[in-house]
């Protein structure tokens, strides 16, 4: 049996690098300076927050040879199921050998700019898919036999949530199920950042259901709702610390990428604020922390050891956020910067390690020989 386990009108739109079309890595020289914890655009600005402790290191590289991969999701005998989003192939990955095993492929992906098989998921026997079809983003579950022979290992695809608006960019894609046993899911806005506060549609939000796709039967902020929180521009990072509270990382626009501790039926702002709100604004709930676009554009999150671990694609940099509760403990620290291009996935092991995707043949980055891979890191 498998466990439930994550993976995970207005302005122009942008992809999720955070520029139009563009999307090179930037020099360290290039780039501003980091608005830590403590600085005056932050949300803790006025506390002056020590410096963080520890490092993580790289102890192994799994496996390599990926082919865009997106999605990442653990099963309990620490084999990895990892999606490619221009594929649209679902392959096994032995934990210690790296081989590579093909489960199938979903039907009916439609791959085109930043859409195609996004995030994973797995719950009892089912491995559960987000992706771009011809006319929408959605999610199905399949049945997974690893019995049957190489490529033939899922069932037919039954879908669990649809019509989730679609567009070259701003898709979002990241499904995880949570400590409550319901699943998580982070839309964007699909290129059109008003539905991002309307409340009828389900683009912009986190979202949050049974298993089936049915509202949960404890409720949302509203009843008969999947909608948990609004006001997102494109959420690609889902992950609870040991309290069992949920964050999200999102891409911004120009300015600022964010880090969000999410609550019931809160805003969190996009299109009218980006980052921390500034100019008078109220009704809008603010980041916990903010990066510029150039040195983060984070898509995975992951929670060990007291901290958050946030993977930045333009960034190309892993994002250490150490927590005091619903605060910063210390400053954003960032390791890896530029030692394995651009980071998509990152997943707790649920101990005191993490898998780490890069994301080099997305079509943005520069791949290098073995390219794309996942990495094992120890956090110390």
């Amino acid at each position: 049996m498998l466990a439930a386990t994550a993976c995970a009108g207005g302005p122009a739109a942008k992809d999720e690098d955070g520029e139009a079309g563009s999307g090179s890595p930037t020099t360290p020289s290039e780039q501003q300076s980091s608005p830590e914890a403590s600085s005056e655009n932050s949300p803790s600005a006025g506390r002056r927050l020590p410096p963080a402790k520890g490092k993580v290191e790289v102890t192994t590289t799994v496996t390599t040879g990926l082919d865009s991969p997106w999605g990442l999701a653990a099963l309990p005998e620490g084999d990895l199921l990892v999606s490619s989003r221009d594929s649209g192939k679902i392959v096994r990955v032995d934990g210690e050998s790296g081989k590579k095993t093909e489960l199938g492929e979903v039907p009916g992906v439609e791959a085109e700019g930043e859409g195609g098989l996004l995030g994973l998921a797995v719950n009892d026997n089912y491995v559960y898919a987000y992706y771009t079809s011809a006319s929408d983003n959605r999610i199905v579950r399949m049945l997974y036999n690893p019995k049957k022979s190489q490529g033939q290992q899922l069932g037919a695809p039954s879908k669990v949530f649809s019509d989730l608006p679609k567009s070259g960019t701003h898709n979002g894609g990241r499904i995880a199920f949570g400590p409550d046993e319901m699943l998580y899911v982070g839309t964007g806005d699909a290129g059109a950042p008003d539905r991002s506060q309307d409340k009828e549609s389900p683009a912009g939000k986190i979202l949050r259901m049974q298993p089936d796709g049915s509202p949960p039967e404890d409720g949302n902020a509203e009843d008969d709702s999947v909608v948990l929180s609004l006001g997102h521009r494109n959420v690609q990072g889902l992950a609870w610390d040991r309290e069992k509270r949920l964050w999200a990382s999102e891409f911004g626009q120009n300015e600022w990428d964010e880090l969000n501790l999410v609550k019931p039926g809160k805003n969190y702002g996009w299109p009218e604020v980006e980052g921390k709100g500034e100019g008078g604004q109220t009704g809008f709930t603010d980041p916990v922390a903010q990066w510029t676009t150039e040195e983060a554009s984070p898509s995975g999150l992951a929670w060990a050891k007291g901290s958050l671990w946030m993977a930045g694609l333009r960034g190309e940099r892993l994002w250490r956020i150490p927590l005091d509760g619903e605060k910063p403990l210390a400053k954003p620290e960032a390791f890896l910067e530029g030692d394995h291009g651009r980071l998509r996935t990152v997943v707790s092991d649920g101990s005191d390690g993490l898998w780490l995707v890069t994301s080099n043949t997305d079509g943005r980055g520069d791949p290098e020989k073995g390219d794309d891979r996942i990495l094992k890191l120890k956090v110390r």
